[in-house]
């Protein structure tokens, strides 16, 4: 299949139309990371630069992996009548809290309990392929058990469990180099 260099109408549609998409990415040396992601979270910025609310979870392999090689892919699957998988591939960029760009990026976003971050994808390429052996599925809901989870622990109670199990990915590789360990 070809690649496009940016989104265009239909595409920024069909993401719209999703309720689901996976983040893929990985160290030079360790585990490839592959992440589902739900609930209203992702936005498209422009047909170049894509981002999402990140939520605090039990690992932070995506701002480890990012902060190490800055790879990124994203993908979206069509589990209704039309047949489509769609990749973004390019250069990730964390955004945190307490970064300059977190005022110019976060107001694009509702902050639901729990947000950790911004991650940020900055397009390379885009590719469309056919999708044709995903299976159809409908959708019953989202899930609420992560924003209940953060609700309960509340703001500070996040941000210490933030600190003591988001700090270095699984293979020992620092979601955030400029915060020693």
């Amino acid at each position: 299949m070809p690649f496009q260099e940016r989104l265009d109408d239909d595409l920024c549609d069909f993401i719209r139309a999703q309720a689901m998409f996976f983040t893929g990415t990985a160290p030079r040396q360790g585990r490839i990371n592959l992440s589902p992601k739900g609930l209203d979270t992702f936005r498209i910025l422009d047909q170049s630069r894509v981002a999402y609310l990140d939520l605090t979870g039990s690992g932070n392999e995506t701002a480890a992996h990012i902060n190490e090689n800055g790879r990124l892919t994203m993908m979206f699957c069509s589990y209704d009548a039309r047949m489509l998988i769609l990749r973004l591939y390019g250069r990730g960029e964390v955004i945190r809290p307490t970064d300059a760009g977190w005022a110019e990026h976060a107001p694009h976003f509702d902050l639901l309990p729990g947000y950790r971050q911004i991650i940020l994808l900055h397009i390379e390429s885009v590719q469309k392929s056919c999708g044709f052996a995903v299976p159809r599925y409908q959708l019953i809901g989202q899930r609420d058990k992560l924003i209940d989870h953060a609700e309960k622990k509340g703001r500070d109670g996040i941000e210490a469990y933030q600190q003591n199990r988001n700090q270095v990915s699984i293979d020992g590789h620092q979601a955030y180099p400029d915060i020693p360990r």
